[in-house]
């Protein structure tokens, strides 16, 4: 199997996502490919004339201040990875400082040079957010958001969330591509959440995994109270599944991106590492 190389974008205006999330990225990006570049995103703010003057708010100083606390943020951030354990030759270092604004389209083209995304999540971290939607609907690549509490083993099962759509076969196809030979997976289907396309659609998908040769058993879930996407991840992290792969459904209007319900609702408390296609 041809070696894969992930790409790792790290904003740092106007603020990171936590170090642990980001070591966590890094830490399964080396169980999943060969080799990384993390690319770090100094902030350039352009000079802005205060309406005031700056007699009283000095809007020119506020700007370089933050410049120098993301380019100090840059550095800090290739030191922290720099000293985790092993691995540190298989990391390409790369810093950008692009207009302010400018971070999400550079990175959104970059890694199309890449064979996957993961992003470091924290939910409450806005450039997180903004660098997830960019990376998912516009890259063309799998992204992978990282919550802090992901593990950097091997990963050899994941469970797919299946209603056999469009974007849940897309999704399929990347995760597929991540497994080792003989790899695990958990079909999931949700019966009570909306009509899917036909019946057996898990079990027929089981089948087909089974016949091409990974281990594949099928689950129906039922929400017993709970939204879909807490169903989906404690179904997926009682089989085992190291990694969820599910179909990121939304659109933009107004440059604004809308997220369906599940995909939401597992950014919102991500459990496990997720893998979402477009």
């Amino acid at each position: 199997m041809p070696d894969r190389t992930a790409y790792i974008p790290l904003n740092t205006y106007p603020e990171p996502a936590s170090d642990a999330a980001i070591l966590a990225a890094v830490d399964l990006a080396a169980g999943l490919c060969h080799g990384m570049q993390v690319a770090t995103f100094a902030v350039d703010i352009p000079p802005v004339a205060s309406p005031i003057g700056g007699f009283l708010v000095n809007v020119d100083g506020m700007a370089r201040a933050a410049e120098d606390r993301s380019r100090a943020e840059c550095d800090r951030l290739r030191a922290l990875i720099s000293a985790r354990p092993g691995g540190a030759d298989r990391i390409r270092f790369v810093q950008h400082r692009p207009l302010l604004g400018g971070a999400l389209g550079l990175a959104t083209t970059a890694a199309r040079y890449f064979d996957l995304a993961l992003v470091p999540w924290s939910p409450d971290t806005q450039a997180t957010q903004d660098m997830a939607e960019a990376l998912v609907f516009g890259s063309g690549v799998p992204v992978i958001l990282v919550p802090p509490s992901a593990r950097g083993d091997r990963v050899d099962q994941i469970a797919i969330a299946w209603d056999e759509s469009r974007v849940a076969a897309r999704a399929l196809g990347d995760a597929l591509r991540l497994l080792p030979e003989g790899g695990r997976v958990t079909v999931l289907t949700v019966q009570d959440e909306k009509a899917l396309s036909g019946t057996g659609i898990a079990d027929r998908l089981a089948a087909s995994l089974t016949e091409r040769g990974y281990q594949a058993g099928a689950t129906s879930l039922a929400l017993e109270g709970r939204g879909i996407a807490a169903a989906l991840q404690d179904a997926a992290l009682a089989a085992g599944a190291q990694m969820l792969a599910m179909g990121g459904f939304g659109h933009s209007r107004l440059r604004d991106f809308v997220l369906g319900g599940a995909t939401k609702g597992v950014m919102s408390d991500l459990r496990l590492p997720v893998l979402l296609a477009h």
